[in-house]
């Protein structure tokens, strides 16, 4: 079982962390984090975030959003169906370093035309794509600190309006009630293990807003949201270190 601290984040690595894991467990697992999103309404934040960063945006123009971590693409398609209400022009584009995880993407999300998926790695000496905007849903509680202020300056110098980040609040009764939750909803222990090594993984504001200081031409907004999650847009600006 695993391990919950108020002070510090866990190092514990989480089993979908493996690139080894494919077939029928993957696919398993891939519904399970879907069912978790949809229950917990988690892309909401994420696409209020999209939102904020679009306002006064000419929406005619092509708009280029990249998902690093994207899964089996459920975020992606949030967005698809989020711009086609709102008449927006998406281009979509997932990426993860898991090239199973790609491939189920893929056949998960055929019937989006504006939705494309890249295997990349982001620790790759290549920057990720060029994008209007970039978003980061549940994927930074993955890393240790100092790797997480290198992935963020990397996708905002990429990003040409900013970076959307939704990712989980580190909090004893959000590591209580998911017990509760998974007993309930979700199927596969990989699944109930992983949620609960990510809320030990999680964030305090304060961490993030020392994440924020070190980060440049950017300037940081974070918010407490439902479901014990923090929504953490960094939008793009220009200002140079001397």
């Amino acid at each position: 079982m695993p391990s919950f601290s108020s002070k510090y984040r866990s190092t514990e690595i989480e089993v979908m962390d493996s690139f080894h894991l494919q077939g029928k467990d993957m696919q398993a697992v891939l519904t399970d984090l879907k069912t978790v999103s949809t229950l917990l309404r988690g892309a909401s934040i994420t696409l209020n975030g999209i939102k904020k960063l679009l306002t006064g945006y000419d929406n005619q123009k092509c708009i280029t959003i990249l998902d690093i971590g994207c899964g089996d693409g459920e975020m992606l398609r949030q967005c698809a169906r989020f711009g086609k209400k709102h008449g927006y022009n998406f281009n979509l584009i997932g990426l993860d370093a898991n090239k199973h995880i790609i491939s189920e993407a893929k056949k998960r999300c055929k019937p989006y035309e504006n939705i494309t998926f890249t295997q990349f790695d982001v620790f790759s000496s290549q920057p990720p794509p060029y994008a209007e905007i970039i978003v980061c849903n549940l994927f930074l509680h993955h890393f240790k600190n100092d790797e997480i202020t290198l992935i963020l300056q990397k996708l905002v110098d990429s990003a040409n309006m900013g970076v959307v980040v939704n990712d989980l609040n580190r909090n004893k009764m959000a590591f209580s009630l998911f017990k509760i939750f998974s007993r309930i909803f979700l199927k596969t222990d990989i699944a109930k293990n992983d949620g609960l090594v990510s809320v030990a993984r999680g964030f305090k504001r304060r961490e993030i807003e020392l994440f924020s200081e070190k980060i440049y031409n950017q300037k940081s907004h974070i918010r407490w949201k439902w479901a014990f999650r923090y929504q953490w847009i960094l939008k793009k600006q220009y200002e140079y270190k001397d």
